[in-house]
């Protein structure tokens, strides 16, 4: 474990106390940022955010699909999870406790977009930190690439109607063209330029493909660590000025990822799936592509939007929260094992194959 996930809640801690302090003192500097767009697209966060997920996509071999089949019950409890229960579970628990139980503290012009905000956070599984994950549970080294490589490839075609749908339910008006660009632009095409530059560095041998990884790697730390910097100082003054309305948001995220965690882990357990492979697909079941759910609400409502506020909520709650998942997991696996009659030896053996 290399020192940036050894401390990340460290870094990312610094790196919000940083932007919302920044946010009030420079908010100049920080509405000039914000007004760099085109199209409704924030140009910096955009750079930012390719250069956060290119290199992490250049990990994902799409060739590896074929190696699902060797843990189809994980990937299919995922998938399940990730594309039958997480999205919807996020729309009914936003509905219920922001457009209901928490209303009459919130704004009443924003609800709806906070609302979408956690929409558009839950309806993409995470493509990125789910390495960082994976790593740290010792998850079966080939699963996590295979599932990201197939949630990706579901995403691209699945991620623009699934918001729609659930937008739609939310009685919140779909901006179509901003959204199929988001798509475009932020899954499309990165997932394109990185298979493009991945084949042609394993063409000129693995050692160029190891050396450029090893130059990218600090540039997508540095680029993860600017984006919340970033962010955090686009909201600064909401998050100073609300703090009730950071709490709420809350609420429905932590629910929903300790729910979907769960819910992962018990079928994993209940089908028979190994450890090694069960601990990560909980994670995967539960985190969010939240780099993906904050462009598309700044693209679609705007910096000053309540939904960019859920989705950088988002990124405030889910580092800690899957650390702590991990942990369990991690605490868990005797449990786990004595309920599938998998055992660790067997688990470890499938590690290394």
């Amino acid at each position: 474990m290399n020192i940036f996930e050894k401390y990340l809640t460290l870094w990312v801690a610094l790196c919000i106390v940083a932007g919302v302090a920044l946010g009030h003192i420079m908010p100049g500097f920080f509405g000039a940022v914000a007004s760099a767009e085109i199209a409704k697209v924030n140009l910096p966060v955009a750079m930012l955010i390719w250069l956060m997920i290119v290199p992490m996509l250049l990990k994902i071999d799409f060739g590896s699909l074929g190696r699902v089949r060797e843990h189809w019950r994980g990937v299919g409890v995922t998938l399940f999870i990730n594309w039958a229960v997480k999205p919807f579970s996020m729309a009914l628990l936003g509905s219920f406790f922001i457009g209901h139980v928490f209303a009459p503290l919130l704004p009443p012009g924003q609800i709806s977009s906070y609302i979408a905000g956690l929409i558009l956070l839950a309806a993409a599984p995470c493509t990125a930190m789910v390495f960082v994950w994976s790593n740290l549970c010792e998850g079966e080294p080939h699963y996590t690439p295979s599932q990201v490589a197939l949630n990706d490839t579901i995403m691209v075609f699945l991620f623009a109607p699934l918001v729609g749908l659930l937008l739609g339910v939310a009685s919140i008006t779909v901006p179509w063209g901003t959204l199929l660009l988001s798509v475009v632009l932020y899954i499309v095409v990165p997932v394109a330029i990185a298979q493009v530059w991945r084949s042609a560095l394993l063409r000129s041998g693995s050692g160029a493909f190891n050396r450029t990884m090893r130059v990218l790697q600090p540039i997508s730390l540095v680029a993860l660590l600017a984006t919340l910097v970033l962010l955090f100082g686009f909201q600064g003054e909401q998050i100073i000025r609300q703090p009730t309305v950071i709490a709420i948001l809350a609420v429905p995220i932590l629910i929903q990822v300790y729910l979907n965690a769960g819910l992962a882990y018990w079928l994993s357990r209940r089908f028979g799936v190994a450890w090694c492979v069960a601990a990560p697909a909980a994670l995967i079941g539960a985190s969010n592509f939240f780099e993906l759910a904050v462009a598309a609400a700044i693209s679609l409502f705007g910096l000053d939007s309540g939904a960019a506020l859920a989705t950088v909520v988002g990124v405030l709650v889910e580092v800690p929260v899957m650390l702590s998942v991990v942990r369990i997991v991690k605490a868990t696996r005797g449990w786990y094992e004595a309920g599938t009659g998998v055992s660790a030896p067997v688990s470890a053996m499938e590690a290394r194959q």
